[in-house]
Order: C-alpha cells, then sequence, then structure tokens
C-alpha cells in the first residue's frame, strides 16, 4: 500500500467520524426537542437550568429535555476536537513533527479555553 492510498484512507476514516459525530449529536438534539414538546418544558423549575457537567448528565439519565438537548450540543461542540486529536495521531504515524506540534497546541488551545470557559 502506498503512502497517498494510506493517506485518503485516514482522510476517509477521519470524515467518517466527524459524520457520526454530527449525526450522533443532531439525534440527541431532536430527542432533546421531541421531549420538549412532550413534557411542555424544560424538566426544571423556573429559571433554573444545569450548567456543571454533572448536572447535564443527571439531567439527560432523567430525559429533562433542556438536559438532553445540552448533551447534544456539547457532543456537537467535541466532534471538531475529535478531529484534531486524531490529525495528532496521523502526523504522528507520518513522522511529520511539525505538525505534530502545531496541531497539538492547537488542541491544546481548545482544551484550555473550553476550561477558562467555565471559569
Amino acid at each position: 500500500m502506498n503512502e497517498n492510498s494510506e493517506i485518503q484512507d485516514v482522510e476517509l476514516a477521519v470524515s467518517r467520524w466527524l459524520r457520526v459525530g454530527v449525526i450522533i449529536s443532531a439525534a440527541v438534539i431532536i430527542l432533546g426537542l421531541i421531549l420538549l414538546f412532550i413534557q411542555g418544558g424544560s424538566g426544571y423549575p423556573d429559571n433554573f437550568y444545569p450548567h456543571s457537567l454533572s448536572d447535564i448528565f443527571n439531567g439527560t439519565v432523567q430525559f429533562k429535555p433542556y438536559a438532553v438537548i445540552t448533551t447534544g450540543l456539547i457532543l456537537l461542540i467535541l466532534t471538531p476536537v475529535l478531529r484534531v486529536a486524531i490529525s495528532i495521531w496521523v502526523f504522528v504515524r507520518e513522522g511529520d513533527k511539525l505538525y505534530v506540534i502545531i496541531t497539538s497546541i492547537v488542541l491544546i488551545i481548545l482544551i484550555i479555553s473550553f476550561i477558562l470557559g467555565k471559569a
């Protein structure tokens, strides 16, 4: 197998994972919207919405519409982050040190932005 074919295979696999991530997140969001219409509310008392990951997870397990929709949005946000992580692995396999460093910096910036965004 030549190098171009291997790169194309990896790119196809990554694009499949991105597609699957978007489909799963869309399905979760749609489920949350259906629950919202069926239950007629967010599943929480007035002016309360879950903000921590544990609250969102617990609400999703209890099929609270707002938590389910939020879970879908989190999955949608994490999908391209997964792409960046997979890219690091691909560049390591190719032996491309410059792109490993650049992509690792991008991943670190993404992680820091999630942490600071929560603060």
